[in-house]
């Protein structure tokens, strides 16, 4: 699909979407995770609950996050919910504070470490996976090159482990484990290592479908780029551009809130939803970012500022952010159904 072709069907699909939802913060991730759990096979339903038990907050932490009284058929889902959030919740976690590149760890580090995937024993906290930076200028400044470590590259590579299925191994190497049954040393670690790209999986799908993780804006006044809009001030609370946008969906940890959010939202255009290339998804976040993101009242650098949004930018961006949200969810299902062994 052209660029112009993604965003007349967008604009047609925006007609069916409300505009007073409240977008990925946790509140985003999780809603994503809930739009495509409820497409999993039983087969990975089941596959992936057993893998989240891998992840170290597991019992500590997502557990307790569980309502109190919530059925137990319910409580899978909730923790595939919960788990979508674990690669932001690990920046408040001290144990994961390995140096991890420049600007605060946006930029990737040149050491080798930006390309770990190594599963749990990895204290860093990538936050360059998070994002891919595609430059694009409105004054004619020269743009820069997009980090070699990004989403992008990020989510290839967990895709790859998700598809892994360990070779037969002899005895040797093998140990005892409860009643005598054999389990492989390697067949272990790849299974704790699907755990974590299938956990960081949850999250970047979600990510690269908001138009800010996928772009920078280069101007004059900001010729290295805008850090995806975080450098863009509003007169909102939100304070930054990026902000508001991450935080569209809505901005708490109801579990029971994203839920009543998430089924509110239309199903996402099946031909759309159809498409797996990650290249794909990303393009598609650009260009909103060009087209709508970047539009009037926001000025064409980050200064002056700061800016102040209109109702009707605000009711457009909702409309985009669940959209995107439904579309991420509908892709990860895909995903996951077809990749993970």
């Amino acid at each position: 699909m052209t660029k112009l072709r993604y965003l007349a069907a967008l604009t047609a699909c925006l007609v069916f979407f409300s505009s007073t939802s409240q977008a990925w913060f946790s509140f985003g991730h999780m809603a994503v995770a809930y739009v495509a759990y409820q497409k999993l096979t039983p087969e990975k339903k089941a596959r992936v609950a057993a893998l989240l038990k891998k992840n170290p907050y597991y019992k500590t932490k997502w557990k307790t996050m569980i309502p109190a009284g919530t059925p137990a058929d319910q409580q899978d889902m909730m923790l595939f919910m919960i788990a979508a959030t674990w690669p932001d919740q690990i920046k408040e976690d001290t144990a994961y504070n390995l140096p991890d590149g420049a600007a605060g760890g946006n930029i990737p580090p040149t050491d080798g470490t930006q390309w770990l995937n190594q599963g749990y024993s990895d204290l860093h906290l990538h936050k360059y996976w998070h994002f891919i930076d595609t430059p694009f200028s409105q004054d004619g400044t020269p743009l820069v090159p997009i980090p070699t470590t990004n989403a992008e590259t990020e989510i290839a590579v967990c895709r790859q482990t998700l598809t892994l299925v360990p070779a037969p191994k002899k005895s040797t190497g093998t140990k005892k484990k409860g009643h005598g049954v054999r389990v492989d040393k390697e067949a272990e670690r790849i299974e704790a290592l699907k755990s974590y790209d299938l956990i960081w999986l949850l999250h970047l799908v979600g990510d690269v479908h908001q138009p800010l993780h996928a772009t920078t804006r280069v101007s004059s006044g900001a010729p290295k780029g805008d850090n995806g809009g975080n450098n863009v001030k509003l007169n909102d609370p939100s304070k930054e551009l990026h902000a508001f946008w991450d935080g569209l969906p809505g901005d708490s940890n109801d579990l029971n809130a994203v839920i009543n959010y998430a089924k509110a939202l239309p199903p996402a255009d099946p031909v759309l939803a159809a498409k797996t290339d990650a290249s794909d998804w990303i393009s598609e976040s650009f260009d909103l970012a060009q087209n709508f993101v970047y539009k009037n009242p926001i000025g064409p650098g980050p200064g002056p500022g700061p800016f102040t949004l209109t109702d009707e930018y605000k009711t457009q961006a909702h409309k985009i952010a669940d959209a995107r949200v439904a579309l991420a969810g509908e892709r990860l299902a895909n995903l996951i159904n077809t990749e993970l062994n």
